[in-house]
């Protein structure tokens, strides 16, 4: 976990830049994008989502798999946000009937109680402040709402590319396993499932009724 006093706004970050560069070949760098839907929708189970939730994407990216989460929980809303605006650009280009905003997650208003379900697909990692991020996110949760932390890989493969990669995000590591519990907490959420292997991460955790 990784802790920054600057100022809250996208620009403030220097891991925005590096996916501004991205954007334009994010698409081609990675995983082919129907592939990862693919995998995706094969742990469509463990997501849990429902028709009519209100979800939240945070850190969309191109949108790679944002149109394949409004599908699921059609005819909710789904909410998809970013900090890099170029990656916006992109993700608006291939869905222009999804709401994109680019938000920085760890301190831009999210909303009180509007979602059913918040996905950080592919992102987590990437929070300069991840305890922050989490507080966040808990508050823009309905009671008993999900929060859902998800990768196509397992922590020690995320952890290892990052620290290959370098630079602004060579640090950007998902939290070992006795991390969680009081990152968690500080935020009033509570631990429901835990899968860490190779070829998949998941953490979902509840938001806690207010006593």
């Amino acid at each position: 976990m990784r802790h920054d006093s600057r100022s809250c706004s996208p620009q403030g970050d220097p891991r925005q830049g590096f996916f501004e560069d991205l954007a334009g070949r994010w698409d081609r760098v990675g995983q082919d994008p129907g592939e990862t839907v693919r995998q995706l929708a094969a742990h469509a189970r463990l997501l849990g989502l429902q028709p009519g939730q209100d979800l939240l994407e945070v850190g969309c990216g191109t949108g790679q798999i944002s149109g394949w989460l409004a599908e699921q929980i059609a005819p909710g809303r789904l909410v998809a946000v970013d900090f890099a605006a170029a990656m916006l650009d992109q993700a608006r280009a291939k869905h222009a009937q999804i709401e994109f905003r680019q938000v920085d997650v760890c301190c831009d208003p999210l909303g009180q109680r509007v979602f059913d379900t918040i996905l950080c697909f592919h992102s987590f990692p990437h929070f300069r402040d991840q305890a922050a991020a989490l507080r966040n996110m808990a508050q823009a949760l309905r009671d008993a709402g999900r929060l859902l932390v998800m990768h196509l890989a397992g922590s020690a493969q995320i952890n290892a590319f990052h620290t290959q990669v370098g630079g602004v995000v060579g640090h950007d590591h998902l939290p070992c396993d006795g991390a969680w519990e009081p990152l968690l907490a500080g935020a009033g959420l509570a631990r429901e499932e835990f899968i860490d292997r190779e070829g998949l991460f998941l953490l979902a955790a509840s938001k806690r009724p207010v006593r």
